[in-house]
């Protein structure tokens, strides 16, 4: 009877060793069908499936994606490529920050947007030189994200980049500008502040006048609290 019993447990042991080999050997041939499906969207002519293939790699293996990832990276259509840059930043790979510098010159706004925001994402020392070429960039959107993200992290020598912005023929990049000083210098840009009251867009005048109002309320609320009770 134990002899039996015995031999019933070897022959389940086998037949679970065999099952789970071949539920192992199934999930590799399918992930290998999914990733050979992507690297064939990568060429595909519409460049939403282009995207999604980069999609799909970007939670891959970094081993297996990294490589596709940079050869996509020459794109023709902006919006894979900066699908593509984002992909390869969230690797933290390296090899990812001369490509970012590469694409700081792309010739789409889109792109040198993405590349600016990898630089900041990646946590490396950023050189100055390569942040100053955005204060004349030709696109106000790609001069405006940089002066929110130097808004972002704790940088020596931003003070005088911002205080450039914050006199950008743009608005929108002013306003960023601005509000990046408040938020890293709040004592040494009160004067810019101050000039700001009379920028020559109304919006940013107001709001302006907006971050004062709110400003100078903080120390009445102060002097309104209730004082604590005696006991």
């Amino acid at each position: 009877m134990g002899e039996s019993s015995s031999s019933q447990d070897s022959e389940e042991i086998s037949r679970m060793a065999s099952s789970s080999s071949e539920t192992r050997t199934t999930e590799t041939s399918s992930s290998q069908t999914i990733l050979n499906q992507a690297k064939a969207d990568l060429k595909h002519p519409d460049p939403k499936v282009r995207i999604l293939a980069i999609q799909f790699l970007e939670k891959s293996e970094p081993s297996i994606a990294l490589s596709l990832l940079q050869e996509i990276l020459s794109d023709r259509d902006p919006e894979v490529r900066v699908q593509a840059l984002n992909a390869l930043i969230k690797l933290k790979n390296p090899v990812v920050s001369p490509l970012l510098k590469k694409y700081l010159k792309d010739k789409d706004p889109r792109v040198r947007i993405a590349a600016i925001r990898g630089m900041f994402q990646m946590g490396e020392k950023i050189d100055f030189n390569l942040l100053l070429q955005f204060l004349d960039d030709e696109s106000p959107w790609v001069r405006k994200k940089l002066a929110t993200l130097l808004g972002w992290t704790q940088m020596e020598g931003v003070l005088p980049i911002l205080m450039e912005m914050s006199k950008d023929q743009d608005s929108r990049v002013r306003k960023a500008a601005l509000f990046s000083l408040l938020t890293l210098y709040p004592e040494e840009s009160e004067d810019r502040l101050v000039e700001a009251m009379t920028d020559r867009d109304p919006d940013l005048r107001k709001w302006v006048k907006d971050i004062f109002g709110k400003m100078s309320a903080k120390p009445l609320k102060r002097r309104m609290a209730p004082l604590p009770k005696r006991s």
